[in-house]
């Protein structure tokens, strides 16, 4: 067994936090209509920023523009924008968006070099509480992305939120999903296992993911899913040191992108990096930086990118 866990050196561009979509969980959505959008000439700052700062992932996140708004293409021309930019000043970009066409996903291949989207759970019965207010987390859409990326040979990240009112029968549902699709197209590079934990300004009132639920999760992934696929957890999210380990010894390769601010859980923050590094080369891991796509997927990458 590889005593290697990797982690993306990233820094994440935000186009806009406004979604149509409203889940009671969410940390990082604003209202349509109530978030300045990114303008280019500051993304260009922000790029120009980070030369030299062992950045190599940008990871473009956004909240949503409604598929039928008229702001919907300025919102992927703008998202595409800021790819080229980044491809332009050398980093490598990996976006998540939301849920998208397949003509959008086919746009955003030519400036990414891999992409993601979280399935969260696939029970309906989330539409009745945590998602009744966002539409595309209707899981027939979100597996179908996972499909379209499949088909459009797209590296692809996605994952299952922990704690947001499922069942295990529920986690092994989508676990088992994913594991299908991987047979069928072999393009999920790696599944995050994200517990949920309480921020700032979410409104959900449900019950958090226990330690021994988080490890029965980790087991039983590595089970279903196949070896091709990583398995990564935020460590900001994980409680303390010993919990992290014990992640390791289940299986955990991955630790994802360590980044200055977690958008999406603001209220965790990651623990220097080099600190992280000691406390697992002291439990005989070794912590070493990857790109945000796998290796076994570079024949997939055009060769522009």
């Amino acid at each position: 067994m590889s005593n290697i866990i990797t982690y993306s050196p990233a820094f994440t561009i935000v186009p806009t936090y406004e979604c149509f979509n409203h889940c009671t969980y969410c940390n990082f959505r604003a209202n349509p209509h109530t978030s300045p959008w990114l303008q280019l000439d500051e993304a260009k700052k922000i790029l120009g920023n980070l030369e030299g700062k062992n950045v190599t992932e940008i990871l473009i996140l956004s909240g949503e523009i409604h598929p039928q708004s008229p702001r919907r293409k300025p919102w992927i021309q703008l998202i595409y924008d800021i790819g080229k930019l980044a491809l332009a000043r050398g980093f490598f970009p990996h976006t998540n968006a939301g849920v998208l066409s397949f003509e959008e996903m086919s746009l955003l291949k030519k400036v990414n070099v891999s992409m993601g989207l979280m399935l969260e759970q696939l029970t309906p019965k989330l539409l009745n509480t945590v998602h009744r207010h966002a539409p595309t987390k209707i899981p027939e859409l979100r597996l179908q992305q996972l499909e379209w990326a499949g088909r459009l040979k797209i590296p692809f990240t996605t994952g299952i939120l922990l704690g947001i009112g499922e069942t295990l029968d529920d986690r092994i549902e989508t676990l088992s999903s994913i594991a299908q699709i991987q047979a069928k197209w072999g393009h999920v590079q790696e599944v995050i296992l994200q517990p949920y934990v309480k921020g700032s300004q979410d409104k959900f009132l449900g019950k958090f993911i226990s330690l021994s639920e988080i490890f029965e999760v980790i087991s039983i992934a590595r089970d279903i899913l196949p070896e091709t696929i990583t398995l990564q957890i935020p460590p900001n999210l994980i409680d303390n040191e010993k919990t992290l380990l014990k992640s390791l010894e289940l299986g955990i390769r991955d630790l994802g992108g360590i980044v200055p601010k977690d958008e999406v859980n603001p209220d965790y923050h990651h623990s220097n990096l080099d600190n992280l590094k000691a406390i697992l080369s002291q439990n005989g891991w070794e912590l070493q930086p990857r790109l945000p796509v796998y290796p076994q997927y570079y024949s997939w990458i055009d060769i522009d990118l």
